[in-house]
């Protein structure tokens, strides 16, 4: 992976190429950025320049870099016991299938990670078995005699006996040793591990970029390319599967437009039979996808807020579902619930992350939201 394969960010790409020019290093980093912004490709291309900078042979150590093979290249990221692996699980177990996943698409999310490993509905997690092998990994010097790189990928899903385990490490690392840690949400990281690394924030992609990238690396026409682009947000993974039409955007825009159609119909007793169906149906799905559908419905209230307040150039978000036309829903979302619509599906999201009965979670995140829909501006 190198700077030439990422999606704009040019300016971060200039400043990363000085700082291993001038040889002052962070030993450790935190790359924050939202899903498909780039910040893993951006790691792993920085790690490249950091190894091959005073690499002997660079285009051998290019050639490692590129199919992810560097010995002293280390990666750890969110795992879950499979069929594979009963117990214990460490990413060194799965490098293989990280590889290829990496090699089809490093833009890819945590959701499309845990798909690709056959375990959607489970949560994936850095546990405290790979805290230990990160530690014995790093004890021992480099293979090629330069640094040590350890790429910690969605660093919000480290448990935190593996947060308290690896603080010392980060705080005090080997020699020629560099933590780069890449996350979403760096709030969800303890203040202690975030306080010990130098933050760097990537911004979402342009729409110009996207659109170039896309006419440029999926050979598709500029006037479709706009229209994902649009659509896509800033998310190139996203981008991605519109062009491809997959990920989950139409069944979730189902759920959703299910319940829309069944709040507004809120006084008739029936009305609660089909919500406790719609409960079950989506609490039938994994945890993962829970949680997108969740992180869905809060974008889906923001784009309906943009549109009733007139910022219409800021709505991306197109419905495909017959008779629903998102102008007409938009007023019933605006200043006096939209905090309060916001709130509630973050606490949905928090107990899904705890793992609580899902059922009960929809249930009563729909009656919560078919009350709030009801409040008159």
């Amino acid at each position: 992976m190198q700077y030439k394969d990422i999606i704009g960010l040019d300016a971060i790409k200039e400043y990363l190429t000085k700082t291993v020019q001038s040889g002052k290093l962070p030993h450790a980093q935190l790359f924050v950025g939202s899903e498909g912004s780039g910040t893993l490709p951006l790691a792993i291309a920085y790690a490249q320049q950091i190894l091959c900078n005073s690499s002997i042979n660079k285009e051998a150590c290019t050639l490692k870099c590129d199919k992810l093979v560097h010995p002293d290249l280390h990666f750890s990221f969110p795992i879950v016991t499979t069929d594979k692996v009963k117990k214990n699980p460490i990413s060194d177990f799965f490098l293989t299938e990280w590889r290829t996943a990496l090699q089809e698409n490093p833009y890819l999310g945590l959701f499309d990670w845990m798909q690709f490993l056959g375990v959607e509905n489970k949560q994936g997690l850095i546990n405290k078995a790979e805290a230990e092998n990160i530690a014995k990994k790093l004890s021992v010097k480099s293979f090629e005699g330069g640094y040590k790189i350890m790429i910690i990928w969605m660093a919000e899903k480290l448990h935190h006996s593996a947060a308290n385990q690896l603080l010392k490490l980060i705080e005090e690392p080997p020699e020629n040793t560099i933590f780069i840690l890449v996350a979403e949400d760096e709030e969800q990281i303890i203040k202690t591990i975030r306080s010990r690394c130098q933050a760097l924030f990537l911004p979402k992609i342009s729409e110009e970029n996207m659109v170039n990238a896309l006419v440029d690396k999926q050979n598709i026409l500029k006037n479709e390319a706009i229209k994902i682009a649009h659509q896509a947000n800033g998310n190139y993974n996203k981008a991605l599967k519109l062009l491809k039409k997959e990920g989950n955007e139409r069944i979730f825009e189902k759920w959703f437009i299910t319940w829309i159609r069944a709040a507004f119909l809120a006084k008739n007793p029936a009305v609660i039979e089909n919500l406790i169906d719609w409960s079950n149906e989506i609490s039938g799905s994994g945890r993962e996808m829970q949680k997108q559908f969740l992180q869905y419905c809060l974008q889906f209230f923001r784009q309906a807020l943009l549109l009733n307040y007139k910022a219409e150039q800021l709505v991306y978000l197109e419905t495909e579902t017959p008779n629903f036309d998102l102008k007409k829903f938009a007023p019933f979302v605006h200043g006096k619930n939209i905090i309060e619509i916001n709130d509630t599906i973050n606490e949905a999201i928090y107990h899904v992350e705890r793992n609580g009965n899902p059922k009960m979670i929809f249930l009563d995140v729909s009656m919560k939201l078919t009350k709030l829909l009801h409040t008159k501006e």
